[in-house]
């Protein structure tokens, strides 16, 4: 297990690095420059070389390239040159929220769409079958922004004042005050500036308010990410009902589990312990790549619903040409798909034991 994890993370060296080298290519290949799109059209030339200079713009792209590279390998991910501020603090501050949205959304999207695709293929070719299937493809073809829409108008405008009314926008209520861990614990003294891996964690709502024992920041943090989730999590949770519909519906045929119902065994058991859980390797990979996806920033969502996450940043950074932080961001994105397929391959064995990943 350990000589398969760390070949893994050697092979995906060269997958990082080329993901980097075609980001650092296109990023300034697009039309314009940082310094027009920062200052407007009304920059002078002084001004635009004065810039290129300090932010290192007036090296050759191979040049730029090589400096860029020097600093990933020393974990530093450079200044965001629309901002004015490091990457990496960017990070701690935008990441936390695209990371909460996508594991809300996969919780909802798994709780839900795996039952309706059991449900589904057991009662195959019935009124409840082609129900389910019919909402599924509804599920998928529902354009993200029109559902947004619908649900902040739902549930904040046609039920305020009433009992089910939810938050449209945010994460928390305006003047909401959060204490971080950190001070409350007391791991960071009067006048020290916190670790950037400390506000990171302090940043994640959810999981902030759990270390701190804060009932009101769990219910409010957790309430505000119910309709974002449910937007961006409705496609995930179509694609994974027929996906393991599709996959039950196979292994309900299997030999082995007409032999477990001969032998008496409840039928609650037969399918979800022997169909189910044969039927769980192409479901988990579907899970992972849509995790990955989530991750990588829903911009729809985080825009309908005043999220500042990774997908926001993203298009920020790349209207203003802010090489820096798209390349940042992107790497950390790319980690990210490398663990959970890494992740993932480790869940299959597990799920069956006759994959060995030695």
């Amino acid at each position: 297990m350990g000589a398969f994890i760390l070949r893994r993370l050697i092979s995906s060296i060269p997958v990082l690095l080329g993901i980097l080298a075609v980001t650092f290519l296109l990023a300034r290949s697009i039309p314009g420059d940082p310094c027009t799109a920062i200052y407007g059209e009304r920059a002078t030339e002084a001004q635009c070389a004065a810039f290129a200079v300090r932010n290192g713009l007036d090296r050759s792209i191979p040049e730029q390239f090589v400096i860029y590279m020097g600093h990933i390998l020393t974990g530093d991910l450079g200044n965001s040159i629309r901002f004015s501020t490091p990457v990496v603090s960017l990070l701690a501050e935008r990441l936390p929220v695209t990371i909460e949205l996508a594991f809300a959304a996969l919780t909802f999207a798994v709780l839900v769409g795996i039952p309706l695709g059991i449900i589904s293929a057991y009662y195959r070719n019935s009124a409840v079958d082609v129900g389910t299937m019919i909402g599924a493809n509804i599920g998928v073809s529902m354009p993200v922004f029109w559902l947004g829409l619908m649900l902040a108008y739902i549930f904040a405008v046609v039920l305020k004042d009433t009992p089910f009314a939810l938050p449209p926008s945010g994460r928390l209520p305006p003047g909401f005050h959060v204490v971080p861990f950190y001070e409350a614990w007391g791991l960071v003294g009067d006048g020290q500036s916190a670790p950037e891996f400390f506000i990171f964690i302090s940043r994640l709502n959810v999981v902030n308010a759990i270390l701190t024992l804060n009932a009101d920041l769990l219910v409010n943090a957790l309430r505000h990410l119910i309709l974002p989730a449910v937007a961006v999590g409705t496609i995930p949770m179509a694609i994974i009902a027929r996906m393991t519909r599709s996959s039950v519906l196979e292994t309900l045929g299997q030999d082995y589990v007409r032999t477990a119902r001969s032998k008496g065994l409840r039928e609650l058991r037969v399918v979800i312990g022997h169909a189910v859980r044969n039927a769980l390797l192409p479901i988990v990979t579907i899970i992972g790549l849509n995790f990955g996806l989530l991750i990588s920033g829903a911009v729809l969502t985080e825009t309908i619903f005043s999220l500042a996450g990774v997908g926001r940043t993203l298009v920020d950074g790349i209207t203003s040409r802010d090489y820096t932080l798209v390349q940042g961001f992107t790497v950390v994105i790319a980690v990210s798909f490398v663990v959970i397929n890494l992740f993932t391959d480790l869940v299959y064995s597990y799920l069956d034991p006759r994959i060995r990943l030695g």
